[in-house]
């Protein structure tokens, strides 16, 4: 059996690859990539050669099959995305259950997420938190935010900068003005910007600025409900 590797990636940053993601690539019989002319990039700079092979979220149903052939046979296979870890928001979860149903060991190693330093930055609690990805473009999307109504960990979205305002404006439609959040943008890159404050605060700002690279949103969750005591009464 040969073996599965998820391989995270720089968000930005070059230096933020690790030195055991480096070897594992060089190492690999083949490398899977969300799009080989990004990843040709990466791989590029850090003198990997390779063969890469294209696996994304439009034909890994139909590829996974034959990659896991490929781990049975006795192949190591590195499974890297565009940017970040691979599986979270990312196509990876369908070929890691393939390749766990089929006996194969999977080593996901640990390295760049974008939500992570978005998180610990926010200023927002960090000991309890839930990720939701990208919501909904459209169906769902509106009952998915309802559903979070009393959620009180904090959340976390990846949203893109043309839906950034819209998005913030539902929230505070269904959560309040006064809801604290942290917009993180561009993580590791040279314009690497958090704005924090209130809905409003946050709306206003980037209705005057407009947003711009990848967006990480970290709202508060619902403040706690404060629990109703009965007084007892002495007749």
């Amino acid at each position: 059996m040969g073996i599965l590797y998820v391989v995270p990636t720089p968000v930005g940053n070059m230096e933020d690859m690790t030195l055991r993601a480096i070897r594992i690539l060089k190492e690999a019989d083949l490398v899977l990539a969300e799009d080989t002319r990004t990843s040709g990039i990466l791989l590029k700079h850090f003198d990997i050669k390779n063969h890469l092979m294209s696996h994304h979220k439009f034909n890994e149903h139909g590829t996974s099959a034959g990659i896991v052939e490929r781990l049975k046979a006795g192949q190591t296979i590195a499974l890297i995305s565009d940017a970040g870890t691979p599986g979270i928001s990312d196509p990876g979860f369908y070929l890691v259950r393939e390749a766990i149903a089929a006996g194969v060991e999977v080593q996901t190693l640990p390295g760049a997420t974008a939500f992570v330093p978005a998180l610990v930055s926010s200023g927002l609690p960090d000991d309890r938190f839930c990720f939701e990805g990208f919501l909904p473009q459209k169906k769902g999307r509106q009952t998915r935010i309802e559903a979070l109504r009393e959620e009180q960990r904090t959340m976390i979205f990846y949203e893109s900068p043309y839906r950034l305002v819209k998005t913030l404006q539902q929230f505070s439609d269904a959560y309040g003005a006064d809801r604290q959040v942290s917009v993180c943008r561009e993580i590791s890159k040279v314009h690497e910007e958090s704005v924090r404050g209130s809905l409003a605060d946050v709306i206003a700002h980037f209705k005057e600025k407009e947003p711009k690279g990848e967006i990480v949103i970290v709202l508060a969750g619902a403040p706690a409900k404060k629990e109703n005591k009965l007084k007892n009464n002495k007749v």
